[in-house]
């Protein structure tokens, strides 16, 4: 190799390794501000909301008085800026404050939640992803046909139906008329108490004691909600499957794969499903945050003691602290799905490394 060869190559690996940090670098700036964002707006909306935080700690027939000193005690007497600053300084230590409804640091009550509709939200998306996506890609293939007008009319359905209606039709018909699902709740009341571990999912902690009869009983208790949610997150893939597939299908290298002689099922899923997977996993990981955020209701039917429930109740309590809580929450971890799904994309893509 030359020196000029040797000068050349360094270049260019120096040049490459420079693109990255400054790729690495323009990412951590896009979520440090996102977060910054985030934490604006809940702290805003913390301020604006018309319930009084003093009076949801001391109640309505405290003297002025004790408002006063309680309002003291909170902050709310200093300037805006104070008031955001203290703000972000106590969610940089994890702590959003003490719930006025369960007396508990609300850090330790999402710990206790979050993992109940974590469970339900994996779930939901994965029935989802396994019934979706065919469909999706099925419909694009036979396009036109009975099974395409099916998959179509099975998303339609699924976008336009309630999941608050969907879920009470199911409790009235299944298990009030058929016993065929348990009751509301995530766990029969004879298994309670039965697991204690550190993740606070009773699925994974029962699995790791080799508690088998709880695991099932949860299972039992998960599918009704998380199969509703399922629906939901069906309807939405198999019509962006079927989309992305479409447009895989007009493209020239599947003609050229044709005239080659290659069959139906090698053409589908060698070629044209390799194409799609990067945008497929996309819109999973959205599907995901959608169903992450979105099982106030199904939690509320089904009386699910998740991060719904919990904040269903914290607004009907005018619970401030569990409020913003849960909503940063919910920020921090759809953020974090969409910075893993970006991960995943440049390994599954090397176009965009």
């Amino acid at each position: 190799m030359s020196i000029s060869q040797y000068h050349s190559t360094r270049s260019s690996a120096g040049s490459a390794v420079l693109s990255s940090l400054q790729k690495l670098a323009t990412s951590f700036a896009v979520i440090l501000t996102t977060l910054l964002g985030l934490l604006v707006i809940t702290f805003v909306i913390g301020r604006m909301v018309p319930a009084d935080p003093v009076i949801a700690v001391i109640g309505d027939q405290a003297d002025q008085a004790t408002y006063e000193r309680v309002s003291k005690q909170m902050g709310l007497d200093r300037p805006l800026y104070e008031q955001f600053a203290t703000y972000l300084s106590n969610v940089a230590r994890l702590d959003f404050g003490q719930s006025n409804v369960t007396k508990n640091a609300v850090s330790s009550d999402l710990a206790r939640v979050f993992p109940a509709t974590l469970e339900l939200a994996t779930i939901a998306t994965i029935v989802g992803a396994v019934f979706g996506i065919p469909l999706g890609i099925i419909a694009a293939v036979r396009k036109g046909t009975w099974v395409d007008h099916l998959a179509r009319i099975v998303g339609l359905l699924g976008h336009s139906t309630p999941i608050f209606w969907l879920g009470t039709i199911v409790i009235l018909v299944f298990y009030a008329k058929f016993g065929l699902i348990p009751g509301s709740g995530r766990i029969d009341v004879f298994n309670e108490g039965l697991v204690e571990g550190p993740t606070n999912s009773l699925l994974i902690d029962a699995a790791i004691a080799g508690e088998w009869g709880v695991f099932f009983d949860v299972l039992h208790h998960v599918m009704a909600p998380a199969l509703i949610l399922g629906y939901a997150a069906m309807a939405y893939l198999s019509r962006m499957s079927r989309s992305f597939m479409l447009e895989q299908l007009r493209q020239e290298y599947i003609l050229t794969a044709k005239a080659k002689g290659l069959g139906q099922r090698s053409i589908v899923w060698r070629h044209a499903f390799r194409n799609i997977r990067v945008q497929l996993l996309t819109i999973v990981a959205l599907a995901y945050c959608g169903l992450l955020d979105g099982t106030v209701l199904i939690e509320t039917v089904f009386a699910w003691p998740g991060l719904g429930q919990y904040l269903t109740s914290a607004l009907f309590f005018a619970d401030m602290n569990a409020v913003l809580g849960s909503v940063l929450l919910i920020g921090i971890i759809s953020i974090a799905i969409n910075l893993l799904s970006d991960i995943a994309y440049r390994f599954l893509d090397p176009r965009t490394r």
